[in-house]
């Protein structure tokens, strides 16, 4: 049965997935609700069921998915509130790999995408507030550096930057309490995932 705060931190996460897409530009392809295709193939496969498309995926299957593919595999359920948003947030938009890199560097443990005892002490010993503004300094950068190292997706960068800036300003950060609280996805028209580079095979986890 999904926890409390599961429940509680997926309404801000799906908000920002929008319904189905499938922009030329984007590298994930055919996506609803932010469940890609492939994903939601691996995901049927291991449960014993057929393919089928993505547009019909159902609620108990959108909640399963995000549960055993977003908020476990980064450790959200050993992070207190609000980190634990922002880590499943990051992991939904640019997998599980890149989240708890970004989360061992906001909190100084070994970046080595392994969430080991060394990395649960640093999380534990961290001032919350500064750890937030650091990991959401950290992503902000890695979308900068998409955007500029591939110019095919710098027409997600206005989505991904107002994602980022609205979680900034539900975890309380100083300095987004005037940030607009309606989805704007950008110039895109929607929200992509970033693209996995092999780190995060999110396929593989179900």
């Amino acid at each position: 049965m999904p926890t409390a705060e599961f429940i509680d931190a997926l309404p801000f996460v799906l908000q920002w997935e929008g319904g189905y897409v499938n922009h030329p530009n984007d590298p994930g392809g055919a996506t609803n609700k932010g469940v890609t295709q492939k994903v939601y193939d691996a995901w049927r496969a291991k449960n014993g069921l057929p393919v089928r498309d993505v547009r019909q995926l159902e609620e108990r299957e959108l909640q399963a998915l995000y549960e055993g593919g977003y908020w476990v595999p980064p450790k959200c359920p050993a992070l207190s509130s609000p980190l634990d948003l922002v880590q499943f947030d990051t992991a939904v938009n640019m997998g599980v790999g890149r989240a708890v890199k970004f989360l061992q560097k906001a909190v100084g443990a070994e970046p080595d995408g392994a969430y080991g005892p060394g990395t649960q002490r640093c999380v534990d010993h961290c001032d919350t507030g500064t750890a937030l503004t650091a990991y959401c300094d950290i992503r902000e950068a890695y979308y900068r550096s998409l955007a500029d190292n591939n110019p095919k997706l710098a027409v997600f960068l206005k989505g991904w930057l107002n994602r980022l800036n609205a979680l900034r300003k539900r975890v309380g950060l100083p300095g987004y309490e005037s940030v607009d609280d309606e989805v704007d996805f950008g110039e895109a028209g929607y929200m992509a995932r970033v693209p996995d580079i092999g780190e995060d095979p999110a396929y593989d986890r179900f």
